[in-house]
């Protein structure tokens, strides 16, 4: 009996995340509100705290599904790349990373707009995922900087991370500061050249 009611709780966790998600790649983080959602999955509103704690853990589910497609995205366009410089490698992450966010705009600004609350505990799985991500990017800072130390290697990850997503969101919001879109890619292959002391192109 215990395992059937246990089996329910997990279809209707994967249920919801599977909602919570069209709704958010549909309208965006807005969307996500307890009564449409259990209307969506055909269950009562307790329902929903029965299998989730709040909102945010539904949120936290998907956006962990966010980073991981796109941990895999950049991983599929690095494919065959091993014989390009470290630079170009950065680079093409970067592109990979601005067609992500172009191609999902809601579900990437969903991963940066929901605000943890400061005793939340945040899952190791949804770490994880976001380990991944900037684990792509720490092989070819490294390659670009050998003599810089490894948790300077990881600050210069990070910064190179924030940069990048700077130039995206300016870039895809239409910002009075962003460039046009056709310019977002040579902005990107500017900064990184620049900043790994290799000749703009």
């Amino acid at each position: 009996m215990a395992r059937k009611a246990e089996a329910r709780r997990t279809a209707l966790r994967d249920s919801l995340i599977d909602i919570a998600e069209g709704q958010i790649e549909e309208v965006g983080l807005g969307a996500i509100k307890a009564r449409p959602l259990a209307q969506a999955a055909g269950c009562s509103v307790g329902a929903i705290y029965n299998a989730f704690n709040d909102l945010e853990d539904i949120i936290i589910a998907v956006n962990g599904r966010t980073f991981g497609k796109l941990g895999r995205h950049v991983a599929a366009a690095l494919k065959d790349k091993a014989d390009q410089s470290a630079t170009e490698r950065l680079v093409t992450m970067s592109y990979a990373y601005l067609d992500y966010a172009a191609a999902h705009p809601n579900l990437w600004r969903a991963l940066f707009e929901l605000r943890m609350s400061t005793d939340m505990d945040v899952p190791d799985w949804y770490l994880n995922e976001l380990g991944q991500l900037f684990s792509y990017i720490d092989g070819p800072v490294q390659e670009c900087f050998p003599d810089m130390e490894p948790q300077d290697v990881g600050l210069m990850t990070r910064a190179l991370f924030s940069s990048i997503h700077g130039i995206v969101m300016l870039g895809l919001e239409n910002r009075i500061s962003g460039v046009p879109r056709d310019q977002i890619h040579r902005m990107i292959g500017m900064i990184l050249r620049s900043v790994t002391g290799k000749e703009l192109s």
